[in-house]
């Protein structure tokens, strides 16, 4: 009866500490999925922001509407565009009375806007110097007005974005060594566990090998089976972000996300599987006086 209650006891026991090692290791994987997400789609918020700065071109009312289309059409073909929008004067006008409540062309008795192409890039190439470049060359162009658009927010949304950059890389390299230190200690305590039967196998004349086999694969499927626990935390995330922020596109190219399930796949396997065999091989190289 007491050899049934102390095998009872050291299987609840065991059991808790193989709880632990999947709920460290899934907990932690978990965070630093995160932050490959949060790294991932902070580059997609702010191309999203990056693509909804236009450059307005405004023309003369002089200007023949062959070179308008002309100009429209260049601008339409370039590598760097996203797409281009013309605006009437008339549609200026209807737009401008709507924002300000009454129309203004009542009082003055002529419409003194110009037509405007409006044109956005895609965020690769929207930076202060590309647009003030293009500026620069649109307005050499005789039939151009002016070409006008918000230079302060492109100078402070690249600068910020640079340095949220750099700050999530840091972030995640940092988490990236604490995911492998508490990983690895949580095995270290599992390990410690068994350092006696670890020495009665050796006394009794298993090799190295042999002892560390089983440990390693014990491990290997708690690496995994806290991986994928991990993975499928940051699917309702990832499902719940697409969900709330359809804008972004968040799983509309699915290598990226992928490659992120796979690293962290990767790295539960990894880690464990090192930490597992350093561990053992720690209490395999211990004398019976100091693992007592």
């Amino acid at each position: 009866m007491r050899r049934n209650s102390q095998d009872n006891y050291q299987k609840r026991r065991l059991i808790s500490t193989y709880f632990s090692v999947v709920i460290s290791i899934s907990l932690v994987l978990f965070l630093v999925g995160m932050l490959g997400l949060l790294l991932l789609n902070s580059k997609k918020v702010a191309d999203h922001f990056k693509e909804q700065i236009a450059l307005t071109i405004y023309i003369n009312d002089a200007a023949k509407p062959i070179e308008v289309k002309q100009l429209q059409k260049s601008l339409t073909l370039r590598s760097e565009t996203k797409n281009t929008r013309f605006v009437s004067k008339e549609e200026a006008a209807e737009t401008h009375s709507k924002e300000i409540g009454e129309d203004f062309m009542e009082f003055l008795g002529y419409n003194p806007l110009l037509s405007s192409i409006d044109v956005y890039f895609n965020a690769s190439y929207v930076s202060p110097a590309f647009l003030s470049n293009l500026q620069k060359d649109l307005e050499t162009k005789n039939y151009i007005n002016e070409v006008i658009y918000d230079e302060p927010l492109v100078e402070i949304l690249d600068e910020n974005i640079k340095k949220i950059t750099q700050w999530v890389l840091i972030l995640s390299g940092v988490f990236i060594l604490v995911a492998i230190l508490l990983i690895n200690s949580s095995i270290r305590l599992s390990i410690y566990s068994k350092r006696m039967i670890i020495k009665t196998m050796q006394l009794v004349g298993a090799t190295k090998s042999f002892i560390r086999r089983p440990f390693i694969w014990k491990h290997l499927q708690l690496g995994i089976l806290g991986s994928l626990i991990a993975l499928g935390a940051l699917s309702g995330v990832l499902y719940e972000l697409n969900q709330r922020f359809p804008e972004l596109n968040i799983i509309a190219n699915p290598i990226e996300p992928a490659l992120i399930f796979s690293g962290i796949l990767g790295m539960g396997i990894l880690i464990t599987g090192l930490s597992t065999f350093f561990a053992t091989q720690r209490f395999l190289n211990l004398t019976t006086e100091a693992v007592q």
